[in-house]
């Protein structure tokens, strides 16, 4: 697929992420920009073509645009906008009163999300994707990549939708609408390496970087997940139930964050204590 050209004289940047970075269309306010940094031009087409695939099963998500590379050379996907969109973090940020209804309504989106049955040709296994990375990651031991391995091939196997990355970030609504965006890891499998995410955002991660990333204090961002669980889980699964089976899903994002940062993450790897005792 040839990518279209643009320039950059007509959009104005907003934001930035690990990958990239978002702008805004100045002559066309229904349209945004996702551009990769340089270097990256295998990855925005595969997202597009991922994203289209998503949106055409008519899980709620933006409508992608095209492929796009611009004149110093960096790719990207335009996507049409949804005005007056808001993210369940940065609204439970601006508005904490009302933690637990935005909580509620994320929990619900998930739900909706994890009952989907995907055509399992189409899409990647997430347990595939983490023994992928377990392989290439040059951090673990031998010892403990056989246990990791088990205990990824031991969780019980579905083919229903995963995002992939799962921060209460990526799920954004507008009104009565709600969407799902940042679908570039979407795969399918069981449930749990999901909500692993919401874990690891909410829990494990440090203060600062939630109030960085999530715009409120971790404090907050506990009581999201005190929320969350019940609404997700049921009313007969405690907060405590649900932290002691979630944590190992969300110490394996380590495979995820060591391969972008290069490094041992020995804060997140507490998590994975369960199984690699």
């Amino acid at each position: 697929m040839e990518p279209i050209k643009i320039s950059l004289k007509d959009y104005k940047l907003f934001g930035g992420g690990a990958n990239g970075e978002s702008y805004d269309c100045i002559s066309d306010p229904d349209l945004m920009l996702k551009l990769y940094f340089p270097g990256k031009i295998q990855q925005p087409l595969d997202e597009m073509v991922l994203a289209r695939k998503v949106y055409d099963m008519g899980i709620p998500t933006p409508e992608p645009g095209e492929y796009v590379v611009t004149e110093d050379g960096r790719y990207g996907i335009r996507f049409r906008r949804i005005p007056g969109k808001l993210s369940y973090s940065r609204a439970t940020g601006d508005h904490p009163e009302k933690v637990e209804q935005y909580a509620q309504e994320f929990a619900q989106m998930c739900l909706k999300l994890h009952s989907v049955h995907v055509d399992t040709t189409q899409f990647e296994n997430v347990k595939d994707r983490n023994l992928r990375l377990l392989e290439e990651n040059p951090f673990f031991s031998m010892e403990q990549k056989d246990k990791l391995s088990k205990f990824i091939m031991d969780t019980p196997d579905e083919d229903t939708a995963i995002h992939g990355d799962l921060q209460f970030s990526n799920a954004i609504f507008a009104g009565d609408k709600r969407y799902f965006i940042d679908l570039g890891d979407f795969c399918y499998g069981n449930h749990l390496f999901d909500v692993g995410m919401v874990y690891l955002c909410t829990n494990l991660s440090s203060d600062e970087f939630i109030r960085e990333t999530f715009h409120m204090p971790k404090t907050l961002a506990i009581r999201f997940w005190e929320h969350f669980v019940p609404a997700y889980f049921g009313a007969g699964t405690t907060v405590k139930e649900a932290d002691e089976f979630i944590r190992p899903y969300a110490g394996l994002k380590t495979l995820i964050v060591e391969r972008d940062t290069r490094c041992p993450m020995p804060e997140m790897r507490v998590a994975l204590e369960s199984i690699l005792k």
